[in-house]
């Protein structure tokens, strides 16, 4: 894209607070906000607007919140009490060609951003995006560990389960901080992986028999991996800290019934470090608008 690109921000978090200020500086940026009426501070040359004020068919590019839309077609509007729907009617009226970025899809987000072609880009789905997400992730990560538990991470057994991008970092980062890691997979490079690391490996098969001696368990695979067997095996003084996406990776019910204090993290990045998560998303965005 070239010449003066017409953008929309509609809804958002504390990301998008340093999201904005990021893109404003951009000169061939013309951005309007929707839903931060209730924020305190202003952006130079950035434009607030209701939501039925937009003139939908001249945007260019339009950037939701991370969650995206649900089923109703609702955002997530964090800087305002006005609910804002994004109807099949207002998608009808974008140009061909807009480019629509969203954290994640949904089947509403995705089945109508196809039928008027319009380009969805979720910037969480990025290999990029989630590998610097990892960073903050895994601070964040720390410091639930250290806020629930009255032991030290340094000699801590702690199980990772997944060596994705952010099973990566987590796995490296506790390690560092003297914890006895020890990493659960599905894949076989994975487990290679984990040994070149210089840390214990085993299948996700074994895990009822790695989780009674652990004092953290840390999950990042999206799927229920952490179940009723795995629990029965854990100490009540344990620390589960759920990383996956919804609805993650861990049977909260039973770990509550066993005493087990088990966190479901979602969303660290913006809780822990939202500067430093705008700034990622700031960057991609305009990246990806240049190529397009």
């Amino acid at each position: 894209m070239d010449s003066m690109i017409r953008m929309a921000i509609i809804g958002g978090d504390a990301r998008y607070l340093e999201l904005i200020k990021k893109l404003s500086e951009k000169e061939n940026y013309y951005m309007e906000l929707v839903g931060f009426d209730q924020l305190d501070q202003g952006f130079t040359g950035v434009k607030q607007t209701n939501f039925d004020e937009l003139e939908v068919e001249d945007l260019d590019v339009i950037i939701l919140p991370i969650p995206g839309i649900d089923e109703d077609g609702y955002i997530e509007t964090v800087f305002s009490n006005k609910k804002i729907q994004i109807t099949k009617n207002w998608f009808n009226k974008l140009k061909k060609g807009c480019l629509i970025f969203s954290g994640i899809t949904t089947p509403y987000l995705s089945s109508n951003a196809e039928k008027v072609n319009a380009r969805l880009l979720p910037l969480m789905q990025r290999d990029d995006v989630a590998i610097y997400n990892s960073i903050p992730t895994t601070e964040g990560a720390i410091m639930l560990a250290i806020q629930h538990t009255n032991f030290t991470i340094h000699s801590s057994r702690v199980l990772v389960l997944g060596l994705g991008r952010v099973g990566h970092s987590v796995a490296s980062k506790f390690a560092g901080l003297g914890a006895d890691v020890v990493v659960g997979t599905k894949k076989d490079k994975d487990i290679a992986r984990a040994i070149e690391m210089g840390l214990e490996a085993f299948h996700m098969e074994e895990l009822t028999a790695y989780t009674g001696q652990c004092d953290i368990l840390i999950n990042t695979i999206p799927a229920k991996v952490v179940t009723e067997g795995a629990l029965n095996q854990m100490k009540s003084n344990a620390l589960i800290i759920d990383l996956a996406s919804k609805p993650g990776g861990v049977d909260f019910n039973h770990a509550k019934q066993r005493g087990i204090t088990a966190l479901q993290a979602l969303g660290l990045p913006g809780m822990v470090a939202p500067k430093t998560a705008g700034e990622i998303l700031a960057k991609t965005i305009n990246q990806l608008i240049i190529t397009q």
